[in-house]
């Protein structure tokens, strides 16, 4: 018996009017439930195993095939980024509009067109290919919930992974990692018209900043490139009248090694009092010439990708094996207002996921 169709830009719509903001557990274990149910469904021989906590869902889904032979993982996030305020889109965010071939909303593009063209591929594989689908939650915010599942996959025989992040649909050998550090410094609070009995502790960490722009050892990889360093987030003070005892900068950085220097250099600045990590994921690059890559059906982008993935949390889980970021989605449209996606990319991207299944080793 056949497994049911599945409408890939019908499905998209719904994932998209669906809010699965990071940090929203209640929303994204919905959604996770949701894609398990239509996986399932059209795909009835998959086995489900489902996360523990609540707080962190995620949920893996495999072939019950032998346990010792490698499989496919097709590893995607369910979470977005806020859709902000929804008076800057020109269409309701989670409105999934269809227009000239477009499904516009938060999550179109990063990365829900994604989910929807592994579901698709894995409707049509065959039951007895070895192969895994891992849905996560909490990718935006540091790749929490592939950190949670990373002992399920890791109990799994790995042979190459694909993570639909969006490429444009084409094969993204790597990216750089991740380094976000929450840097504080401690001043002495005192009234604001009379500075000069407290210490700034805002004047310090601006120091600091300014210095990390000049001296901040920041290095590069002939591949993954540059080393780039943000303060994103600034916290300080309470009112204008008072000096303010406190401030920290939340720094993310984009690296190509380890970050044990990054994190060193902001801890030896006299001024700061206390580095905490946030986030610590190392760079992902696959070699050109993996015999497995050599075989996919579409070009192989000479340029990493500029941001993180999951791929980051799953590298050291999964015994050397290749992992590609290849998805359907516009890069420059992630993030942004009116994200959207072309449903002719998340098809084609149906399409070839499902002929690397059906050649992938039964």
């Amino acid at each position: 018996m056949s497994a049911p169709a599945l409408d890939v830009a019908e499905l998209i719509r719904e994932l998209v009017r669906t809010p699965t903001v990071s940090g929203d557990a209640a929303g994204q274990r919905g959604l996770l439930g949701l894609v398990a149910d239509v996986a399932t469904g059209v795909a009835p021989h998959l086995q489900r195993i489902e996360g523990p906590d609540p707080e962190q869902p995620w949920t893996l889904l495999t072939s019950a095939t032998d346990p010792a032979r490698p499989r496919l993982v097709i590893a995607c996030h369910v979470d977005t980024v806020p859709a902000g305020d929804p008076g800057g889109w020109q269409r309701d965010p989670f409105g999934a509009d269809l227009d000239d071939g477009r499904i516009w909303g938060r999550g179109a593009s990063d990365m829900k067109a994604g989910v929807v063209a592994a579901v698709a591929a894995l409707a049509a594989a065959d039951p007895e290919t070895p192969l895994a689908l891992l849905l996560t939650s909490d990718e935006e915010i540091g790749s929490r919930g592939a950190a949670a599942a990373a002992g399920a996959v890791a109990d799994l025989s790995v042979g190459a992974v694909i993570v639909p992040e969006a490429t444009g649909n084409r094969v993204v050998l790597g990216h750089r990692g991740a380094l976000w550090l929450a840097v504080r410094t401690r001043g002495v609070a005192a009234h604001g018209s009379t500075p000069e009995r407290g210490h700034n502790a805002l004047l310090d960490l601006v120091a600091v900043l300014g210095r990390a722009g000049r001296e901040l050892p920041l290095t590069s990889e002939p591949f993954l490139g540059a080393e780039t360093w943000n303060p994103g987030v600034l916290h300080s003070g309470t009112v204008p009248n008072v000096v303010p005892d406190r401030a920290e900068v939340v720094v993310d950085q984009r690296t190509v090694g380890t970050g044990e220097r990054l994190t060193a250099w902001w801890r030896s600045q006299a001024e700061v009092s206390e580095v905490d990590v946030l986030v610590d994921l190392p760079a992902v690059r696959t070699p050109a010439d993996d015999p497995w890559v050599a075989t996919l059906p579409v070009e192989v982008q000479a340029a990493p990708a500029t941001y993180f993935t999951d791929a980051s949390v799953l590298t050291a889980v999964t015994g050397g094996a290749p992992i590609v970021v290849w998805g359907p989605g516009t890069p420059a449209v992630m993030h942004a207002v009116d994200e959207h996606v072309e449903v002719v990319e998340a098809q084609q991207a149906a399409a070839a996921f499902a002929d690397v299944l059906a050649r992938w080793p039964r």
